[in-house]
């Protein structure tokens, strides 16, 4: 049995100013609900119609400081501890945000003003992984734990945790002391609620906790999960934003999905909500009782609905406005945003969202089916154009499902680069001879309709295609047609798209490519209809894995197999980027950035 302790540390306040630039067009979201204009926390609140939705998705961090202990572990010598201390391991890095000398100490006080678009649809996430309602839900609702840029997990609700050695039970110790905004405790109960909760109605939780065979509660404050196999990437799942806790008595005997707490949340966080004025701002208020003993530093904090992005950027240009996440301006924007010395542009905190932008085609599509036909596309993309002019130079080219971040990533040459005549060479082999008009087929091309960069990817598609002979239509529409058109209907050629990795590629591609990921009607899973029984098998033996070389195997194989295949052609991996007033510190702390509880976050005074 291993037991790892972390030691008391003492503050550390060290602020670095880099430069760097990112982008986020692949942010799939909810868009806003009709219902009445203003909501507050004490009025009764309408049904709340759900859409579930998917998110498609380096370096900076002010400040990490707290000192504590951890407990003693009373668990049998069966399992291996993995205990942590409960607090924060100190952590000093390399900042963006922080150009005002070596070391500031945090001031209390002030109200930050932050930017989310769309306006999210709730602002609980047990049942959507909408990126808009990301960023605010783990202001109220926290996570049994925390993570390190190098996404190592941290107390947060739990304090210690262990793990057995066969990895298929988990034991989680809940922080003593903490309460609900309505004053009642923390249990275990709430816990094995959200749970089952999650199980039912998150979009990932049936992956994620797939293998998960009970929940026991032996007493208020322990949790003990037993797995029916084990699940070597289940430890990275127990964030916010991915596995938010509930307060059991809030919910219990109600329906979840139109609760009244969906909208004017009840949580543990370092914040209350106080109201909701639709189409405008959402208010929250300091938690005064928040078990972080001095956190949060903030008096207020005001989400702002802004959907312009000219008036995005006029806001954080004129102070209106002191954080906005997930690239809010156009990428012809942040060159002048980074110039300016009141703003600085942060690329850290989006470990958990990073994604590749990627061509989803239709097998189902009689010319489609035809492999050399999607060689010969992937042949004539010029992944280099994509990343100067569409992307502004904020992305790197890539041909894997999986990031170069990413611990799994195979770094194998490209099979398909860059050869136009290659790709005109077979298309004749395919059958397809250019007729009178230059031409040799149609195609319909259908962007995501997130920002620009979907579209403008499209544009470049099409003329790039058309030089093989391939005559390109791209259609327009908004997100619910596109959705459905594309995950329902499945009325379309190929679709230009994004998908985030998530926190392991069991859950985060596996849904791209398995047999089982074919899911008419669910969004962001294996549009294509993608069918190869070794790759189902791949990922099944990856998602028990523990010999972690065995595993980088098992995922390089699949990665193989997936580029030779060609269901999809991936193009990019962005980055994104948070920009913030200079004044703000402490605003990424973690690889949710943006997303995370703000307990941290400081204004300078």
């Amino acid at each position: 049995m291993r037991n790892t302790r972390p030691r008391n540390t003492v503050r550390i306040v060290r602020l670095m100013r880099a430069a760097a630039g990112s982008i986020n067009a692949i942010d799939p979201a909810g868009s806003a609900i009709p219902s009445s204009p203003v909501i507050a926390a004490a009025s009764p609140l309408p049904a709340l119609p759900w859409r579930l939705s998917c998110a498609a998705p380096v370096f900076a961090m002010p400040l990490i400081a707290l000192t504590a202990a951890s407990r003693g572990s009373r668990l049998p010598r069966a399992l291996r501890a993995t205990k942590r201390a409960a607090g924060t391991l100190c952590v000093a890095a390399a900042a963006i945000v922080a150009p005002h000398g070596p070391s500031l100490a945090q001031t209390r006080g002030g109200t930050l003003n932050f930017i989310v678009t769309p306006e999210p649809t709730t602002l609980v996430d047990f049942a959507t992984t909408a990126v808009n309602v990301l960023k605010v839900s783990p202001k109220v609702i926290e996570g049994l734990l925390d993570y390190g840029f190098d996404l190592k997990p941290k107390p947060s609700l739990a304090t210690s945790w262990e793990v057995s050695d066969d990895a298929r039970r988990y034991v989680f110790h809940l922080r003593r002391g903490v309460k609900w905004h309505d004053g009642q405790p923390l249990t275990a109960a709430d816990v094995a609620y959200s749970l089952a909760t999650l199980r039912r109605y998150h979009p990932r939780a049936k992956t994620t906790f797939a293998n998960l065979a009970s929940v026991a509660t032996p007493d208020p404050y322990t949790v003990v999960l037993t797995l029916s196999k084990p699940a070597p990437y289940l430890i990275n799942a127990f964030s916010a934003t991915e596995t938010p806790i509930l307060p059991k008595h809030v919910y219990d005997g109600r329906d979840p999905l139109t609760h009244p707490a969906n909208n004017a949340p009840i949580g543990t966080g370092p914040f209350r909500f106080v109201k909701w004025v639709r189409g405008n701002y959402i208010e929250y208020a300091r938690n005064d009782d928040y078990w972080d003993k001095g956190k949060p530093w903030l008096d207020r904090l005001f989400v702002k609905i802004i959907d312009d992005p000219a008036a995005r950027v006029a806001a954080l240009e004129s102070g209106s406005a002191d954080l906005a996440g997930d690239t809010p301006v156009p990428l012809s924007e942040l060159a002048r945003l980074k110039a300016n010395p009141k703003l600085a542009l942060d690329t850290r905190g989006y470990e958990f969202q990073a994604g590749v932008a990627r061509i989803e085609f239709n097998l189902d599509h009689p010319v489609l089916r035809n492999l050399k036909v999607r060689q010969a596309i992937a042949s004539a993309l010029d992944r280099e154009v994509i990343r100067k002019v569409i992307y502004y130079g904020y992305a790197t080219p890539i041909v894997s499902p999986i990031i170069p971040g990413n611990r799994y990533y195979d770094p194998a040459p490209n099979p398909y680069p860059f050869d136009l005549a290659h790709a005109n060479a077979l298309l004749d082999e395919a059958g397809y001879p250019r007729k009178a008009d230059g031409t040799r087929f149609a195609l319909v091309a259908d962007a995501l309709p997130i920002g620009d960069i979907p579209a403008r990817t499209a544009a470049y598609v099409k003329s790039a295609l058309a030089r093989a002979g391939i005559a390109v239509t791209v259609r327009t529409q908004d997100l619910p047609a596109y959705l459905k058109r594309v995950y329902t209907d499945r009325d379309f050629d190929f679709s230009i798209n994004g998908m985030s990795n998530l926190f392991d590629p069991v859950v985060g591609v596996a849904r791209l490519y398995t047999t089982d990921g074919f899911r008419p009607g669910v969004p962001f899973t294996n549009g294509s209809r993608y069918r190869n029984p070794e790759v189902d098998r791949l990922f099944a033996q990856a998602a028990e894995q523990t010999d972690e070389r065995e595993r980088k195997a098992t995922f390089v194989r699949i990665q193989r197999i997936v580029e030779r295949d060609l269901p999809d052609i991936n193009l990019v991996a962005p980055q994104y980027v948070t920009v913030a007033s200079r004044a703000v510190h402490g605003h990424t702390v973690s690889p949710d950035g943006v997303g995370a509880s703000f307990a941290d976050l400081w204004l300078q005074r």
